[in-house]
């Protein structure tokens, strides 16, 4: 199935195909859905993945799934990209990295330029069952919106790549979520990948290609070796299909 989305400001084109619709994202939304009325209230569900891995595109693939299909209950999906720090603090501040001071908006994307206090914050809303904004990162702009969006809905899905990090402050949030889903992939493919996504937002293929091997794969890296494991782990293989590593869809 095709499907074409806009993420961050940018046009995302995919093609999932009808036997993981079948076997594994429906029998995913009707487990939800189960555990949303058996609750009787909201859900809070994550979405761990390394950058690259499209799990903004299947989050709210799965999203229009849920809506589009009788008997499910409907997905609301928010991000975690919308805690990156503002440009402007990245750009004026540093960090030291393998004994050299830089500034941080080079490693954007990693752990330490997200604001994880409000992120917590917000999300402690969210798992109250609390109607609230959330922010949304725009691509071109370099920044996040504030109050992009609106979190309401009984199974909130929140995508991010380090949701499930097994480091101090980040592995607390696991304890928050209801279930999670974690991917993995091959990291020479993600780094192909990162490098069309940098290229297709203007970004000179050579500079791309630098920032990806900086940053981008470095923190691909950290999600792959250092996350801790899903109810529901998935590994994108590389003609974009989906194998089931760990637990069940349903």
């Amino acid at each position: 199935m095709k499907y074409s989305i806009e993420i961050n400001g940018l046009r995302v084109d995919a093609v999932y195909q009808e036997r993981d619709i079948d076997e594994i994202f429906l029998p995913l939304l009707n487990r939800l859905t189960q555990m949303q009325r058996e609750k009787g209230g909201r859900i809070f569900v994550m979405l761990a993945a390394p950058p690259g891995a499209g799990k903004s595109t299947l989050a709210s693939f799965l999203k229009q799934l849920s809506q589009n299909t009788p008997g499910l209950t409907p997905v609301t999906v928010i991000g975690m990209d919308g805690f990156h720090q503002r440009q402007e603090y990245l750009l004026t501040h540093t960090i030291l990295r393998d004994g050299e001071e830089i500034p941080m908006v080079k490693i954007k994307g990693a752990p330490v330029t997200f604001d994880l206090d409000q992120l917590r914050k917000r999300l402690s809303r969210v798992v109250a069952g609390e109607d609230c904004d959330w922010p949304e990162y725009n691509r071109l702009m370099h920044n996040p919106v504030e109050n992009g969006l609106q979190v309401k809905g009984s199974i909130i899905l929140l995508e991010g790549n380090y949701l499930l990090l097994d480091e101090d402050g980040w592995r607390d949030l696991k304890k928050l979520a209801d279930y999670t889903i974690k991917i993995i992939a091959d990291v020479d493919m993600l780094r192909e990948r990162l490098i069309a996504r940098k290229t297709a937002s203007g970004t000179d293929y050579d500079q791309a290609v630098q920032f990806v091997e900086r940053s981008d794969l470095d923190n691909a890296r950290l999600c792959l070796n250092r996350s801790m494991d899903g109810d529901l782990t998935l590994r994108l293989l590389p003609d974009g299909s989906y194998e089931i590593t760990r637990g069940e869809a349903e």
